[in-house]
């Protein structure tokens, strides 16, 4: 009981990727760039949409978010992990990884709360046109900001909750460059079955809600498609969406990989690796994405620079 009671002062230690100290400077310097990338490209799509007035619209109001909570995403893990190299250590503090591991949860909820609204927002554009600006009114899209922010925060302070009534045994090492949540549940010494219970409970439900209504959203849209009478129409309908697509698919795509390669691998490095293209690709590449494939995003940002 002496050691339970104080393990709830003591760090926790990310083995990272590599414990090669020749490898460390390169680490350093490709994930600086990733970052810096990461943050240049989303306030330039941010800016881009403040700025330019025909781009006032629920599809850009939505992806302005998207990439706010991209930026916000990315710094809650990559910081941590650049002092980490640079220091040649692997510790994070008690409060630090229950801090980190709840706005992971926080930004990761948020992101795939907003994929689901602007597959609406596509949704409500393809089939039903005319009655588009009667639908998505400013005040819709504003509650539905503010009802996907109020339930990842509420998700992301029931987890962090739950894991500040656990107590940690003396070996503490997450097989990750940060603190993912079932690793750190997997770590403790206490009865962990609620914790877990809770864990797949709220993401098959937080996750699969809003999966299955951007799955719906899309069968609609494919079928509207379908039935129209031509190639140029079906061209322009499905330009609107593939952008929005191609963002869900590298979300989606890369976050069932982290959980397939964790279930089939007890390779800590190729596990850090899976966690990475779900942590920090998709925030890097989702402004590319959407600027290359959109031909308003182009002409504002070309303002812009």
């Amino acid at each position: 009981m002496e050691l339970e009671n104080q393990t709830r002062v003591i760090e926790f230690f990310l083995l990272g990727f590599s414990e090669d100290p020749e490898l460390q400077p390169i680490l350093f310097g490709l994930f600086l760039l990733i970052y810096l990338v990461t943050i240049c490209g989303n306030l330039l799509i941010i800016l881009a949409i403040v700025s330019d007035s025909h781009l006032h619209i629920p599809m850009y109001f939505f992806l302005s978010n998207l990439s706010f909570t991209d930026i916000c995403f990315s710094t809650t893990t990559v910081p941590k992990m650049l002092i980490n190299l640079q220091k040649q250590s692997k510790a994070i503090s008690y409060t630090g990884c229950i801090t980190q591991l709840s706005c992971v949860l926080l930004f990761a909820g948020m992101e795939n709360f907003l994929l689901a609204a602007m597959a609406y927002d596509r949704y409500v554009a393809i089939c039903k046109p005319l009655h588009y600006t009667a639908i998505m009114k400013a005040h819709l899209c504003l509650v539905m900001i503010l009802l996907s922010l109020y339930i990842s925060i509420v998700d992301a302070l029931l987890h962090g909750l739950m894991i500040l009534r656990l107590s940690f045994c003396t070996f503490l090492e997450i097989p990750h460059y940060f603190c993912e949540l079932y690793q750190v549940i997997k770590l403790s010494c206490s009865d962990t079955l609620i914790n877990n219970i809770l864990v797949y409970t709220m993401t098959s439900t937080l996750g699969g809600v809003p999966l299955g209504g951007i799955i719906f959203s899309y069968f609609k849209i494919i079928s509207s498609i379908l039935r129209m009478p031509s190639s140029g129409s079906r061209h322009r309908a499905f330009s609107t969406c593939g952008s929005h697509l191609s963002v869900v698919s590298l979300f989606y795509g890369t976050a069932f990989g982290v959980y397939i390669s964790s279930a089939f691998t007890e390779s800590y490095r190729k596990t850090s690796a899976a966690s990475l293209m779900y942590t920090v690709l998709p925030p890097m590449l989702n402004p590319f994405i959407y600027s290359l494939r959109n031909k308003d995003m182009k002409n504002a940002l070309k303002k812009i620079i």
